[in-house]
């Protein structure tokens, strides 16, 4: 009996990466998923994926704790192959970009940026030769934002990170890809007011808010092979609100 492929997903708990564990254990993955702080809503993702007859696993693990990613490189699981990585984990915390401190910037870049180093150093040696791997941006990477300049800036950090190692592992076989999501229905958006919220969907042509499906059909389409021959592209899925 051929083995199923395997994906690691990092921040695969909740929002975005919630819709990606599901969508890519529908595609035949088994899914090894990361959380941070909360591990109820990645454990009940766990039993979801079981109860449909694929296989997944939620691992604790910050991923800006060298430490704790060390310890996910010696994990059973690691004895298989990873044959697609998804680097969706991330903070966001809302800092005026007039009013933000180096310990702000610092703090997000670690966690955002040295995060997603940490865990492709780790997880590296453990690809499959014809891997794929995307890397969950931002459209603010290029937009800028006036109340999160820490995050816009962690994320353009990450964005080209992804594209040059796209260069550097290209002619092993290995894809890296990066989403950059424009307005999604997950926690950043639920402290919005019911004005706020009408305002953003007045902004996106498409006249409504994305959802962490919209995302996930992005992401398991990078990763399939319908996408072989794309890489070092950055697609920006936002409605139409920006177009770079």
């Amino acid at each position: 009996m051929t083995s199923r492929p395997v994906a690691l997903v990092t921040g695969g708990g909740r929002g975005i990466g919630a819709a990606i564990s599901h969508r890519l254990a529908k595609d035949g993955f088994d899914v090894l998923l990361t959380y941070n702080s909360s591990s109820k809503p990645a454990e009940m993702i766990v039993d979801e994926i079981r109860s449909s007859g694929g296989d997944a696993l939620a691992v604790k693990v910050d991923c800006s704790d060298e430490g704790e990613v060390g310890l996910l490189g010696i994990h059973a699981w690691m004895n298989r192959k990873i044959d697609a990585l998804v680097l969706n984990h991330g903070r966001y915390d809302r800092v005026p970009a007039a009013e933000m401190e180096l310990d702000d910037l610092r703090r997000t870049m670690k966690a955002n940026f040295e995060g997603a180093v940490n865990v492709w150093k780790v997880v590296q040696p453990h690809l499959a030769p014809n891997a794929s791997m995307v890397v969950v941006s931002s459209q603010l990477a290029t937009r800028g934002s006036p109340h999160g300049a820490d995050y816009a800036a962690s994320k353009a950090a990450l964005s080209t990170w992804a594209r040059s190692l796209a260069l550097a592992v290209g002619p092993e076989g290995k894809r890296v890809n990066v989403l950059a999501p424009g307005y999604v229905d997950t926690d950043i958006l639920a402290g919005d007011s019911d004005s706020k919220r009408a305002q953003r969907i007045e902004e996106v042509p498409l006249k409504r808010i994305g959802t962490g499906d919209d995302m996930a059909s992005i992401v398991s389409f990078l990763l399939s092979d319908d996408a072989a021959y794309i890489t070092g592209a950055v697609l920006h899925a936002n409605g139409g609100l920006y177009l770079p």
